[in-house]
């Protein structure tokens, strides 16, 4: 069974009374209850609790690891930033959410600002299935509308993805790479634009299933994921003679 982690900053729910009835138990639950229903193992973690939740322990059990963060970006450690991003080089999956373009841990891991264009004025959002063969995108329609979302547009400063599986557009004609996949070390990372915390992107059933579709996608394959304490040292390179 594949042990997916959902971390949230559960601080807009406390904050703002229309996230809080949108989200009662917080954006990770929802989020948690959908993997679980799909058949995942879901532990939820959030900003305040000890080590944010992101134990060496809880990162040591887990296949996939989800983010969302928008408000305390600069609130998360450092020391636990690198923890993360050991554990992705090494092969756990990562799911970048909506405003966690801007997390530490994605802008660590893409070496690029991550920046973009926004707005928000309750605008509706088509997502369009650019790569419906992926596996992110099965079971997904061609498009799929969410009635209102807050805007992201290009320019994004990130790498060229590897893989391009959804493109969103917006009603000010604004478009968006809204689901793009990379690769890191061992392990796969996808990011996926919608959810921002005061509309209940996260209720929709297609949103719901990309993100279940994606876990399933980033878990290491048990073969091709070595322990770092079993990989040994790095190798050292001698320089070839007459070579570059």
């Amino acid at each position: 069974m594949i042990k997916v982690t959902v971390w949230n900053e559960y601080r807009h729910e406390k904050l703002n009374e229309t996230v809080a009835q949108i989200y009662p138990n917080g954006m990770h639950h929802t989020i948690a209850e959908a993997l679980q229903t799909s058949g995942f193992q879901v532990h939820t973690a959030v900003l305040d609790d000890p080590e944010h939740g992101l134990t060496e322990a809880v990162l040591r059990e887990t296949d996939v690891l989800v983010w969302w963060g928008h408000i305390a970006h600069d609130e998360v450690s450092d020391a636990i930033v690198e923890r993360v991003q050991r554990r992705v080089l090494d092969g756990m999956g990562l799911i970048v959410l909506h405003s966690g373009h801007f997390s530490k841990i994605f802008k660590v891991l893409m070496g690029t600002t991550c920046s973009l264009r926004w707005r928000e004025a309750d605008e509706k959002e088509r997502i369009w299935t650019v790569n419906p063969s992926h596996p992110i995108a099965q079971g997904i329609p061609e498009q799929f509308v969410l009635p209102q979302e807050e805007m992201y547009g290009e320019f994004f400063d990130i790498p060229e993805p590897a893989e391009l599986v959804f493109v969103s557009w917006f009603q000010g004609g604004e478009v968006f790479r809204s689901g793009c996949t990379f690769r890191r070390g061992r392990g796969k990372i996808f990011y996926f634009r919608p959810g921002h915390e005061t509309y209940a992107t996260y209720h929709n059933p297609h949103v719901q299933r990309i993100i279940t579709n994606a876990a399933a996608w980033a878990a290491p394959s048990p073969e091709l994921v070595v322990p770092r304490e079993h990989q040994g040292p790095w190798p050292s390179f001698e320089p070839v003679p007459g070579g570059k």
